[in-house]
């Protein structure tokens, strides 16, 4: 049985002032994936005794940026999707295992505006191209900030939200194409109806105090292993960033 754990820490080198490594440590899972690291590697001094440590990390400092910690060795590890107007924000990483390809993965945000929705819909396309080209070899594990709330219960306002990046009809439909191409949204996969379920909360009017958040953080795999999916976690107690982390455990 595998534990793996994905979570937007917002600045890893903040995260690691409020109590990351604790979790880390407590939660001890099987491979630990990370988002929106703001960072540049060696910037942060983590001692994770028994894991691998990988980062990608964007061209620009301060900036967006992707971790993965793992006990198993990846067979291969690399980085971006192989697309150069895509990779100099160090939003993907990809380890091949033995059985299955992990992909962590921080989303671009569509910003305020909308202004980088244009932008934002030629990436899902070419990730979806790049997810069904590694789905062929072997199945799939899909973690990260997708920087979408799918469904109107995935957030606590869908009526005033219908036009704000993050639950645009835009990004909502390219989410639905994903999952239409044979992925499993792993939480929905157990908790359907399950409503108040969220994984990101604005800093703003207290968001997290009443639970005024978002569900954006997922796991997603491919359709052949939804079977040996056993469980998925939303870890809403855990603070240090405006997201808390998610997990699975998935017998691979």
């Amino acid at each position: 049985m595998l534990k793996m754990i994905s979570w937007n820490v917002n600045g890893l080198r903040a995260a690691i002032t409020k109590g990351f490594e604790d979790f880390f440590k407590s939660e001890d899972a099987d491979i630990f994936c990370i988002q929106e690291t703001k960072m540049q590697e060696g910037q942060a001094e983590l001692n994770l005794e028994g894991y691998y440590q990988y980062f990608n990390s964007a061209v620009k400092k301060g900036y967006s940026g992707t971790g993965l910690f793992t006990k198993i060795k990846p067979l291969n590890v690399t980085y971006g999707i192989n697309i150069a107007d895509h990779d100099n924000e160090g939003r993907v990483i990809t380890a091949e295992y033995e059985n299955f390809f992990l992909v962590n993965v921080y989303t671009p945000n569509s910003q305020r505006e909308l202004a980088r929705l244009s932008y934002r819909m030629e990436w899902e396309e070419a990730f979806l191209s790049y997810l069904n080209g590694l789905r062929e070899k072997k199945p799939l594990v899909l973690c990260g900030d997708l920087n979408v709330a799918h469904k109107e219960i995935d957030l606590k306002n869908p009526k005033t939200n219908r036009k704000n990046a993050g639950f645009t009809d835009e990004e909502r439909e390219k989410f639905t194409v994903l999952l239409g191409e044979g992925y499993v949204d792993s939480f929905r996969h157990f908790y359907p109806d399950k409503e108040g379920a969220y994984t990101w909360w604005s800093y703003m009017r207290n968001a997290r105090g009443t639970n005024a958040g978002w569900r954006i953080d997922y796991f997603v795999v491919s359709e052949n292993i939804k079977d040996k999916l056993k469980d998925a976690v939303i870890y809403s107690d855990i603070y240090g960033s405006d997201h808390c982390p998610v997990g699975i455990l998935i017998d691979l």
